[in-house]
């Protein structure tokens, strides 16, 4: 016969092993969630002269993407757009066949500074150790190719970015070449975790498949050390980010457009 002790320890033992499930599915969505979100920062590489589409899903992944962020039915609360109306003009629409020839001095300090309608987003440019990459944005800067173009993405949840540098806005563009992967070594990559203040590269998920579009982390996000890093985010561009972020983004899962109308007015890179 079982004692009331018994049975009380059993029903415990019970209830500890429900938690322990519980747990476990919640870290395995956690983890399918951190996985997906991170996949959809690359670009896919399309045909023609380099067109791009981002977060393409195939098999499974659709499957595991819907078990980790569900949606409802009621469309998320947007608040008021924290950040000014667009200087006038339009997107570049041009394109190269080639990556720009090396015009930058590998051994001297560079800057960019987003002139946002958001606020400026101040650069520190890592020319010693990416030189390709900041090679190819002081070109594109230079052809005026960032002016008027929108940051088309921010995640909050898993990955903490905002994702810019295509003309479109939708992800799906880029200057028609491809960039070395560079630097993925760095020092500051520790644990698989891109820190918050870091600029890197989409890519396709592919090596060497780089090309204008970029994203900025404005808190630690756990990414592979397959994104290029080439600068670091000053004082005033992480306050302006935290602002874009604050605005959540909009489709309430995590993963979307920003609420805040984030445009890029004025792109420029100069020796600093």
């Amino acid at each position: 016969m079982v004692s009331n002790e018994q049975r009380r320890r059993q029903l415990a033992r019970e209830k500890f092993e429900r938690q322990q499930q519980r747990r476990e599915e919640a870290r395995r969505k956690g983890r399918r969630r951190n996985a997906v979100i991170a996949a959809g920062l690359a670009v896919v590489l399309a045909a023609g002269a380099g067109a791009y589409a981002t977060g393409a899903l195939s098999g499974d992944d659709k499957k595991d993407s819907a078990d980790a962020a569900p949606e409802t039915s009621q469309k998320p609360s947007k608040g008021p757009d924290p950040c000014a109306k667009a200087a006038p003009g339009s997107p570049a629409t041009k394109t190269w066949k080639s990556e720009p020839e090396m015009g930058i001095d590998k051994s001297a300090a560079y800057a960019m500074d987003l002139k946002t309608t958001c606020g400026t987003i101040d650069v520190k440019l890592d020319a010693a150790n990416a030189p390709h990459t900041v090679n190819s944005f002081n070109f594109l800067a230079g052809e005026g190719y960032f002016d008027h173009t929108k940051c088309h993405r921010l995640t909050t949840s898993g990955i903490y970015v905002l994702q810019c540098g295509d003309p479109k806005g939708l992800g799906s563009g880029g200057p028609g070449y491809t960039l070395p992967d560079e630097n993925l070594k760095d020092s500051r990559l520790k644990g698989n975790v891109y820190p918050a203040g870091t600029v890197a590269m989409a890519n396709t998920g592919q090596p060497h498949t780089g090309g204008s579009q970029f994203f900025l982390v404005y808190q630690d996000s756990p990414l592979p050390p397959t994104y290029t890093p080439f600068g670091t985010i000053g004082a005033e561009g992480m306050k302006t980010l935290k602002k874009i972020a604050g605005a959540g983004e909009s489709r309430g899962a995590g993963d979307g457009a920003p609420n805040a109308t984030v445009v890029i007015d004025k792109a420029t890179v100069a020796k600093s």
